[in-house]
């Protein structure tokens, strides 16, 4: 099994933005390859995954959800267990969540 892209960086991202990437695999073997699990570090990740066989020569799609709630940089991973020649990969997530600008608007003094 072959990812195009074992690490994905979003660079920076508004925060309350969830972005999405889609990691694409490739089967390099001869037997059809099996996802049996795609298990994020953190709830703030929600995978999907390609739940069919995959034959030889076929691809795949991993794909994952970020939900850019805490503003800093990130560096998050997802664990990729299947019946490949290496059991278990680990893609990562990273980039940086810039935080909220507060509009100075919403906030007005009261004048007596």
């Amino acid at each position: 099994m072959k990812f195009k892209e074992e690490t994905h960086n979003f660079g920076k991202i508004p925060q309350g933005t969830p972005v999405t990437t889609e990691f694409v695999f490739t089967n390099t073997g001869n037997a059809p390859v099996v996802l049996s699990e795609v298990k994020p570090t953190c709830g703030c990740t929600t995978p999907e995954y390609t739940k069919t066989p995959v034959a030889p020569g076929k691809t795949g799609v991993i794909k994952a959800t970020f939900n850019a709630a805490a503003a800093g940089p990130f560096n998050k991973s997802i664990t990729v267990t299947s019946n490949a020649e290496t059991p278990a990969i680990t893609l990562f997530l990273k980039g940086e969540v810039e935080k909220k600008a507060v509009s100075s608007a919403a906030v007005k003094p009261t004048s007596k």
